[in-house]
């Protein structure tokens, strides 16, 4: 019985993650580092350069990660797939109480596909919802980054004995399973949404005024003043917010992510990714038969 396992990160894959995580923290973080006389008053104004970049950056990604794995169209239509789903589901709760069902998709999506399937996937389900929902603006590049590492941390996450599930082999891999991987899964998933809220609010925080000299960011004061500032008006502001985010995406997992966790795998192993091919001439060709023919063989790892 084939076991299924994630996408494997390849050196390609590996170097193309920390290129575009680079890019992005840059992107997102670097009014905190401006001076007084910088115009980090018009930070939304740099959205459709961090736009710029990071399309082509995801494309890297897949075709780094089809260069070190053998990435294939199935995986791509798999991709697509999930991406629609999670981008129909997005709407469902938007507006009520940060109550967002698509995050525990991305979670269990990014544990059995891998850091680089789930990184591809995160960003590109934000941009499809964005269309959706009509919530196209300066924030989607931050909102398309923050799901990317949000779906990337849950491919990165231990199997057995702490090796990640990217390297381990498959039948290790797959001895994680039951109760106690949804548990882990849930806790990252708590986590995790919190930290998404976190990213996403540093974006929209440097340009808010009016909100108090307490909470308000301020153009050259130390890093570390302004991060103080930072956090108290992430509790002022959104920590309700991202607490429904989080209590929802551990009662989904733990309720429903059974059922999709056993789909997605046999999903994963009907399409067979990163199966090698093959060819082998004719061990006895006929007289009739052209000396160029082969046969195909598909040997999965």
């Amino acid at each position: 019985m084939k076991t299924a396992r994630p996408l494997r990160l390849g050196p390609r894959s590996v170097a193309a993650l920390l290129l575009v995580s680079l890019v992005g923290l840059i992107g997102i973080g670097w009014p905190l580092f401006a001076d007084r006389t910088a115009a980090v008053t018009n930070h939304a104004a740099d959205a459709p350069w961090l736009f710029a970049l990071l399309l082509p950056l995801l494309i890297a990604v897949v075709v780094a990660t089809i260069a070190d794995c053998g990435m294939d169209a199935k995986a791509v239509a798999m991709l697509g797939v999930l991406a629609a789903v999670g981008a129909a589901l997005r709407p469902l709760g938007a507006g009520t109480a940060g109550l967002e069902p698509m995050f525990f998709l991305m979670v269990l999506s990014g544990r059995v596909l891998g850091p680089g399937f789930g990184f591809v996937l995160g960003a590109v389900t934000m941009f499809a919802s964005a269309l959706l929902t009509g919530g196209v603006g300066p924030w989607m590049p931050t909102q398309m980054l923050a799901m990317g590492w949000f779906a990337m941390g849950a491919g990165l996450l231990p199997g057995p004995k702490g090796v990640p599930p990217a390297r381990a082999e498959p039948r290790a891999w797959g001895r994680l399973r039951g109760r106690a991987e949804l548990l882990m899964l849930s806790a990252y998933g708590f986590v995790a949404a919190f930290a998404y809220g976190t990213v996403t609010n540093l974006y929209g925080w440097v340009t808010v005024g009016g909100i108090g000299q307490a909470i308000s960011f301020v153009p050259g004061d130390p890093v570390h003043e302004n991060l103080v500032r930072f956090l108290a008006y992430v509790l002022a502001t959104s920590l309700g917010w991202d607490l429904g985010r989080a209590a929802l995406t551990v009662v989904l997992t733990l309720t429903v992510g059974g059922t999709l966790l056993r789909a997605l795998r046999r999903a994963t192993r009907r399409a067979n990714f990163e199966a090698q091919v093959t060819f082998e001439a004719p061990e006895e060709a006929s007289p009739s038969e052209a000396p160029h023919r082969t046969y195909v063989t598909y040997e999965a790892k």
